[in-house]
């Protein structure tokens, strides 16, 4: 019923800048925060960004300064701006959602299938 497509992923030297988007489709009726994960390889997936319906945003400290969450709420889509990239920001990125669709009227969290972003030294 709610699908989040993830875009932007790539290959960036150490310094380089790279732009997620994450759009969320379907039988949406209201978005609630949405954010960024990442998961490098051999760790756990750790939190990168949130941003409320309301446009507050929270940042892991390692990003801080280099990365901006922003979102359209019109389109559903959420952004991550990603500057001053470093190898450790090496990992999949993640898209997420907390949704409440016209079906279920309860709110629930969404993932997207994730984007490679590979940071080279």
């Amino acid at each position: 019923q709610v699908q989040l497509v993830e875009s932007g992923g790539g290959v960036v030297q150490h310094g380089g800048s790279l732009r997620l988007s994450c759009a969320a489709s379907g039988s949406i009726f209201m978005i609630n925060t949405m954010g960024w994960y990442r998961q490098a390889p051999g760790k756990e997936r750790e939190l990168v960004a949130t941003i409320t319906s309301g446009g507050s945003t929270n940042y892991v400290d390692s990003v801080k300064g280099r990365f901006t969450i922003s979102r359209d709420n019109a389109k559903n889509t959420v952004y991550l701006q990603m500057n001053s990239l470093k190898p450790e920001d090496t990992g999949v990125y993640y898209c997420n959602a907390v949704i409440m669709t016209m079906t279920t009227m309860t709110l629930r969290t969404y993932w997207g299938q994730g984007t490679q972003v590979t940071v080279s030294s």
